[in-house]
């Protein structure tokens, strides 16, 4: 690649922290000088700044009708336009929004847009196909390269106007700086204060109607046996309703919500099976470390999760509103080690094609692509 002067952007740094880093890094390491713009509400690594990466506070709201995107707007293109980038690489969907109109007539400047799952899908909302899709479709046409990461995304984004349309098995995962094996399971259950016999549910994800808790809750109260644990790594506004949830159904002591961790891949080797009921998805990483973790995994029959985990295989998939089919998964794997064992075997060797050497080989091929001239 030739040296290029590159922008990545974000609604927040919290998607940075979360899943870019890595390939910010990549970028540096290949000669580029990389900028961030973001709403800086969670700080960035501090090695930043030794790399010369320089990061740029766009107050950007999450809320698509907030007026404070009409200034971030105004902000981001001033700075695009005086810092004269090669190439802005844009992430999240409101970032991505004012960030393509931003360079629609810069014509020194390429954009490539990642889609961690459109709006519109499969079972969406019809607000969603209302809202989302059109807007979708009218900003593609300022968009050189349109980068999905699940299978339903890329073959819906083929009939947009983006002069390229690119499949990308996620973010990728470091399959590098951990083994499974390495945690003391005994000992981690003693920590977060689970009895050593139990059989432990782990889910993560913010706790927010989306992520789709509260059926698991309620398959808790159809199992009827206390020796069922089930955890909960995140935090969110809907942490005080989960709580009473899961005291009104007799389930409170086997329901803990453990809030921000940083210790996910430890405490996938404290539990038996891992649990992902949400309603939308685009990829999701937390599925991607359980099965690296070489867990079993329960999950909705959605877009995203159904990219990762073979029904029957890898573990199971399950329409989201359906808390007797979760409890009967739930139940089938408690009462067969063996299945889970071999489940979460095949999923040790399933994710290796969403590993971020993987990513990280197929996103320097189309910043080579010559048929969009990004260089």
């Amino acid at each position: 690649m030739n040296q290029m002067k590159i922008l990545y952007v974000s609604t927040i740094s919290n998607t940075i922290n979360a899943f870019l880093i890595p390939h910010i890094k990549f970028l540096i390491k290949e000669g580029h000088n990389v900028d961030i713009a973001c709403n800086v509400q969670r700080e960035l690594p501090p090695w930043l700044a030794e790399w010369r990466c320089r990061i740029f506070n766009i107050e950007f709201s999450r809320s698509p009708l907030s007026w404070s995107n009409i200034s971030a707007y105004r902000k981001l293109r001033s700075l695009i336009c005086n810092e004269k980038y090669d190439l802005v690489h844009t992430h999240t969907p409101i970032a991505s929004v004012w960030t393509r109109l931003a360079c629609r007539d810069l014509r020194d400047v390429k954009v490539i847009y990642t889609a961690h799952g459109f709006h519109f899908y499969k079972g969406a909302p019809l607000k969603n196909w209302l809202v989302y899709y059109p807007i979708e479709r009218y900003l593609s046409r300022y968009t050189d390269v349109l980068i999905t990461i699940n299978q339903e995304d890329y073959f819906r984004a083929r009939g947009f106007h983006a002069q390229k349309v690119e499949y990308v098995p996620g973010v990728g995962i470091s399959l590098n700086n951990y083994s499974p094996k390495d945690v003391d399971r005994i000992h981690k259950r003693k920590e977060l204060g689970i009895p050593k016999d139990t059989f432990v549910l782990l889910s993560v994800g913010e706790l927010n109607k989306n992520k789709n808790h509260e059926v698991i809750i309620r398959a808790l109260k159809l199992l009827n046996n206390p020796h069922v644990y089930y955890l909960i790594c995140g935090e969110g506004q809907l942490k005080s309703y989960l709580q009473e949830l899961a005291k009104t159904l007799g389930v409170a002591e086997q329901v803990k919500l453990l809030g921000y961790r940083d210790d996910v891949l430890e405490i996938c080797q404290a539990s038996d099976v891992f649990i992902h009921p949400s309603f939308r998805e685009g990829l999701p990483v937390a599925v991607m470390e359980a099965m690296w973790s070489e867990l079993p995994v329960i999950c909705s029959n959605i877009r995203g999760n159904s990219d990762l985990i073979k029904n029957g295989k890898g573990g199971y998939l399950v329409p989201p509103f359906d808390m007797c089919a979760f409890a009967d998964k739930i139940e089938m794997l408690r009462a067969n080690p063996a299945i889970r064992e071999s489940m979460g075997r095949f999923n040790g060797k399933a994710i290796v094609e969403f590993g971020f050497e993987h990513v990280k080989h197929e996103l320097k091929r189309i910043y080579n692509n010559e048929s969009v001239n990004l260089l």
